[in-house]
């Protein structure tokens, strides 16, 4: 036989192989099913033969698949083992195996993951842990399930999430970003701009004034805004005589507030990745993740009052508790701390520094952050499709543009770096990775964030909570119950993104499901979606600025050389009062329908009023010349 008739004859066999798979009928079965809950198996089939699909030996469904697919309900109401049979005309097709395991074990991932942070007040262990525990219950709940268990959370969950091109796509654009501020801190881009901040200040009220704007300024990242803010207007707010616990709260009050809801920040990256693994298995939901994380946006109440209370603050002159007290010692003393002790220091400052001996120019760090919002918004233009520019935004790649954007910044950093001869190469690779390295943490928490919700899907741990709550869960009130649940596990954990990792795979499926189960899902309820995706974010970020173990609230004590919990108490009833306004005033009313900036425009009035009438002058007080 030659070569040519050989390879003809075994292409005629590959595609007769390949018929006769087409045609034999199929199941997409889950990898495991949860006891009395119904899953809906696609039954594929070549349309003209009768089929019969058996669970444990009873029919589940009999007949024809039309159109060559049929949905059968499956319902399992003994743990174990289900024994899967696919007939066609009374002969055994194919048969399968899959575990059964009690409906509220689907629940264990994320409860686990929450308690231990409780507890550990450690993210990733209680994240890892919460995966192995999945990984166990997908497995069927066996002693040898257990044993997989534990390697199949890192070769099978946290490989395929990193696998993932969107995923990695992600990656790479948080870690370039924070590469660009390590060059633009390192080359004194970052002191330059603080540097033409400070040549205004010249009381204590237009120094807080430059503080809150240099925190609204260093928008793209809370980390580098409370580092580079923090210790660079320290010396600055000491010789005006403003006490280190209120520089902390000026600091820490506009860091996350700001990164949560600008629309170019190292948060972006790690929400819209969030948002994307939540809706992928979702039917009827279209939106693309980054134009659902815009839409969000005004729905962020905490973050905007929150900002409203600092500039409210810095205007009034006016404090009250802890505050108040803290602002009257330092102008009545010079005691700018409590305990007088000296500034702290940290390797997070240090790395955040720029090198000795380099002109701090601000056109350094202005460059390269407006060379990062021009290219992604002129590439969002340009990749995106459609006649309104909500249609062009919402259909573009947004990771293949926050890529572009990252890398390009970082390169016009360097160039500028290089031009100067302020850095050497080897001094700008260094400084690059320096600024990646202040997104691995948060990486990691987010790669465990997509694992957890692989468990969870494989788990069908929403279609759970869809069956218990869907049908007694109001869905206008939604976003209340996500704020409080949020704040709640914010407060344990002490980090905002551990939030989001943990209860955004739970949330967006939630509050879609129990909108379809009133009939609401539909254009006019979007806001509901909306509110509840925002809520994940802000009850986090609330959280983040009342918890005593909160990352950047650790990161602000230190930049700004305050004592940790005089900073904690001195916040803590700020933020109490945005928190309580943004929860009753927008979050609440607005979830049953009214406008939301309505809502915000009343609660930001009540809290410019309420803090008045609770607060007293400070510059009233004697002082020091």
């Amino acid at each position: 036989m030659n070569k040519a008739l050989f390879s003809a004859l075994m292409a005629v066999i590959c595609l007769a192989v390949g018929a006769v798979r087409a045609a034999s009928p199929s199941l997409e079965l889950p990898p495991v099913f949860l006891t009395d809950l119904a899953v809906a198996i696609p039954v594929t089939g070549p349309g003209e033969a009768p089929l019969t699909l058996l669970v444990n030996g009873e029919p589940v469904f009999a007949g024809v698949a039309v159109e060559g697919q049929v949905l059968a309900e499956v319902q399992p109401s003994r743990y174990g083992q289900a024994d899967i049979e696919l007939r066609q005309q009374g002969a055994l097709i194919r048969q399968w195996q899959v575990p059964v395991i009690p409906a509220w074990a689907s629940l264990l991932p994320p409860l686990l993951a929450i308690t231990l942070a409780f507890m550990l007040r450690a993210v990733i262990p209680a994240l890892f842990a919460g995966i192995v525990v999945g990984a166990w219950a997908v497995n069927g709940l066996t002693v040898y399930g257990g044993f997989r268990a534990v390697f199949d959370a890192m070769a099978v969950y946290l490989l395929d999430s990193l696998a993932d091109p969107d995923h990695a796509a992600i990656l790479i654009f948080t870690m370039t970003i924070g590469g660009m501020v390590g060059i633009v801190s390192r080359n004194g881009g970052m002191q330059g701009i603080v540097n033409r901040s400070l040549q205004v200040a010249t009381s204590p009220r237009r120094g807080q004034a430059v503080i809150a704007f240099l925190g609204l300024t260093i928008f793209f990242d809370d980390y580098s805004n409370t580092l580079i803010v923090g210790n660079a207007t320290r010396p600055m707010s000491d010789h005006l005589k403003i006490s280190r616990e209120k520089l902390a709260y000026l600091v820490d009050s506009t860091a996350a507030p700001v990164a949560s809801v600008a629309v170019i920040t190292t948060w972006v990256g790690f929400q819209v990745g969030l948002i994307a693994e939540s809706i992928a298995d979702i039917e009827g939901l279209d939106q693309g993740a980054y134009a659902m994380f815009l839409h969000s946006i005004p729905y962020s109440f905490y973050p905007f009052l929150a900002l409203v209370l600092v500039f409210t603050v810095v205007i009034s002159r006016r404090d009250f508790g802890a505050m108040y007290r803290a602002e009257v010692r330092t102008r009545s003393t010079g005691q700018v701390s409590r305990h007088q002790a000296p500034g702290q220091g940290s390797s997070e400052i240090e790395a955040m520094s720029e090198k000795a001996g380099v002109p701090c120019r601000a056109i350094n760090g202005v460059v390269p952050i407006v060379t990062l919002v021009a290219t992604v918004i002129v590439g969002l233009y340009i990749d995106g499709e459609g006649d309104s520019l909500q249609d062009i935004v919402g259909s573009a790649n947004s990771y293949t543009v926050l890529i572009w954007a990252s890398l390009l910044s970082s390169l016009v950093a360097a160039a500028l770096t290089f031009s100067q001869r302020l850095l050497s190469l080897e001094e700008t690779v260094d400084a690059w990775i320096m600024g990646a390295k202040f997104m691995v943490t948060g990486l990691i928490v987010l790669l465990m964030a997509w694992a957890i919700a692989d468990v969870s899907s494989n788990l069908q741990t929403a279609n759970y909570l869809i069956s218990v709550l869907g049908d007694g869960l109001s869905p206008y009130f939604l976003p209340t119950a996500v704020f409080m649940l949020a704040a709640v596990t914010g407060f344990a954990t002490g980090s905002s993104w551990a939030v989001m990792g943990i209860l955004m795979p739970l949330v967006i499926p939630l509050c879609w499901a129990v909108m379809q189960a009133n009939g609401i899902a539909d254009a006019a309820h979007m806001h509901i979606l909306y509110s509840c995706l925002a809520c994940v974010l802000t009850g986090a970020v609330w959280s983040d600025h009342c918890s005593p173990i909160s990352d950047t609230t650790v990161l602000s004590s230190l930049a700004t050389g305050c004592d940790h919990m005089d900073h904690v108490t001195t916040q803590l009833p700020y933020a109490m009062l945005s928190g309580a306004l943004a929860l009753v005033v927008c979050t609440l009313p607005v979830g049953y329908g009214l406008p939301w900036w309505l809502m915000l425009g009343v609660a930001a009035a009540l809290l410019v009023g309420i803090y008045v009438f609770l607060s007293r002058p400070v510059e009233a007080v004697p002082h020091l010349g």
